[in-house]
């Protein structure tokens, strides 16, 4: 899986970011000081970073052409609430960009997103490789991080998309000649590290350690990675970052890995091959006559398809926990997935379809909210926007030896990871579920 890198350059103000700044100073609700049991109330505004010089191009670009509409798009997607990323540099450089943010949504009186994404060996080698240069390099890199925050303020802190889900050990081929058990260690180690330092530096902020999401781990193999690299001592796991997975599907993964982590902590430790999921669906609701769950459609506990209902998962639960209560919280990136997962058709006949890498037809999905179901699933605390959309996935092949380009854009060679992709950030915004207009 592959996770994309934002950066926030040195553009001077647009009208785009002035018109921002001054949406978020227009009622804004103050930033939030002492804990309670709702960490982010409905109310909650997010932070809003400055556009990226590409989005700003495309726009200038579509009102040349007097494209009113598609402009108009754009500059919607790029003025809702989402993540920034920090993914290098000095600590003293990452302490001064976190810093910044810090300000700038100070004065906002917004909530902001921050993404932790420079662990050693990152993304298995895939289009945002990279990382720190050692573990030690890392945390002397996190501990800067840490020293930019604020001691009272609330910021969410997404740590290390697919660091976990994407562990050396899943992927030894990328680490040739050297010890992958040790540097999957390393890793857990690492974001272990990442988030009792950020928590110590800003008891205010809400640190969640990413997951993976509803079409990767089972339940338990999550549940153990998420416990060894310290969930406990942080607010909770993320779902979904970067990726396309429908959000009815991860709320429902979402609660089981909650589920999960009562059951083995307080109930029978260790036992996570109790704990059910996608990928076996019965349970006492369907007297045990269970199935694989469907990931190109909407699970519930009340869908008339079988590959669809998830009533036996959730009363599986509900008879293993007895009275042990799940304490782990997470949030949710729905900002590429208002229509949920891309199947390549089978007629394409591609060796390996990629289809977390720019896939065709995805649209945005549910703009950013604080405690967006909280009758159903009173642990998530929030729906956001984490990978920043219309930033490229990565220059896709879909697994054609020897190709760069892209069939399914056709036959481009795709922006690198992190770049502005005009074509696909215009897809998105058109195809918004909900509609952004």
């Amino acid at each position: 899986m592959s996770r994309r890198v934002v950066r926030r350059g040195g553009l001077a103000l647009t009208a785009i970011s002035v018109a921002l700044a001054l949406t978020q100073l227009a009622g804004a609700a103050p930033a939030l000081a002492d804990p309670n049991p709702q960490p982010l109330p409905p109310a909650t505004r997010f932070f809003t970073p400055t556009p990226s010089a590409g989005a700003v191009k495309q726009v200038g670009q579509l009102i040349a052409k007097r494209d009113l509409k598609d402009a108009a798009l754009i500059t919607k997607e790029i003025a809702t609430p989402q993540a920034v990323w920090f993914t290098d540099g000095t600590a003293a450089v990452v302490k001064q960009k976190v810093r910044t943010v810090v300000v700038e949504s100070t004065l906002t009186r917004t909530v902001p997103t921050l993404v932790v994404y420079n662990v050693p060996g990152r993304d298995c080698s895939q289009y945002s490789s990279g990382g720190a240069g050692s573990d030690e390099a890392y945390r002397t890199w996190v501990d800067g991080l840490a020293a930019g925050l604020s001691s009272s303020q609330r910021v969410i802190v997404i740590v290390e998309p697919d660091g976990l889900a994407n562990l050396p050990s899943d992927c030894p081929s990328a680490y040739p000649g050297q010890d992958v058990a040790a540097l999957t260690a390393g890793r857990i180690a690492d974001i272990k590290y990442a988030g009792m330092t950020i928590t110590k530096s800003d008891p205010q902020a809400l640190v969640y350690l990413d997951a993976g999401h509803s079409a990767w781990h089972s339940v338990g193999d999550i549940t153990t990675r998420l416990e060894q690299a310290g969930v406990a001592d942080v607010q909770g796991f993320s779902l979904n970052v970067s990726n396309y997975q429908f959000t009815p599907n991860l709320e429902e993964y979402g609660s089981w890995v909650s589920d999960c982590l009562a059951y083995t902590t307080s109930v029978k430790a260790g036992d996570t091959g109790s704990c059910g999921d996608m990928y076996w669906s019965g349970g006492p609701a369907n007297n045990w006559t269970g199935t694989a769950l469907n990931p190109n459609g909407q699970w519930s506990p009340t869908a008339t398809d079988s590959a669809l209902n998830t009533a036996g998962i959730d009363s599986r639960y509900a008879s293993i926990l007895g009275t042990a209560t799940p304490t782990a919280h997470y949030v949710l990136d729905t900002s590429r997935n208002g229509r949920g997962p891309w199947a390549a058709p089978a007629s394409a006949g591609y060796p390996d379809p990629q289809t977390w890498c720019n896939p065709p037809g995805a649209g945005l999905g549910a703009r950013p909210q604080a405690a967006p179901a909280q009758a159903a699933y009173p642990l998530l605390d929030a729906f956001l926007w984490v990978k920043t959309p219309g930033q490229s996935d990565g220059q896709c092949n879909r697994g054609i030896s020897g190709s760069t380009t892209d069939p399914e854009w056709g036959g481009i060679v795709d922006p690198a990871a992190g770049a502005w992709f005009p074509q696909q950030a215009l897809q998105l915004a058109q195809n918004a579920v909900p509609s952004l207009f």
